[in-house]
């Protein structure tokens, strides 16, 4: 699972029209705090494509229906996104998100 994001990235690598994605795949599960993966970058040092996908990603997982569970009702995605800000994510983009998502 971990390893999700490289080899994504490293698909991506060979088709010329989709190489312009890699940071949204390579970086996307990069926490704000630092402790994610696969490099443990912190804060802006991730790339703005991963802190964004790390958002929609993680809003999508968890409202989604699984196998194994069924997904969050889109308020209780809501506040676990808000929850994780500073956390996981960048929290102006959270903001953002968030506000967007009203709309």
């Amino acid at each position: 699972m971990r390893q999700h994001p490289q080899v994504g990235a490293q698909m991506l690598e060979g088709v010329d029209h989709l190489r312009p994605e890699i940071p949204y795949v390579l970086y996307h599960h990069e926490w704000w705090n630092g402790r994610g993966y696969p490099i443990g970058l912190k804060g802006a040092d991730i790339p703005s494509e991963g802190r964004l996908l790390a958002i929609v990603d993680a809003f999508d997982a968890m409202t989604s229906d699984r196998p194994y569970r069924k997904g969050l009702s889109v308020a209780d995605a809501l506040v676990e996104i808000r929850k994780n800000s500073g956390v996981y994510f960048e929290p102006e983009m959270v903001e953002v998100f968030l506000q967007t998502y009203k709309e």
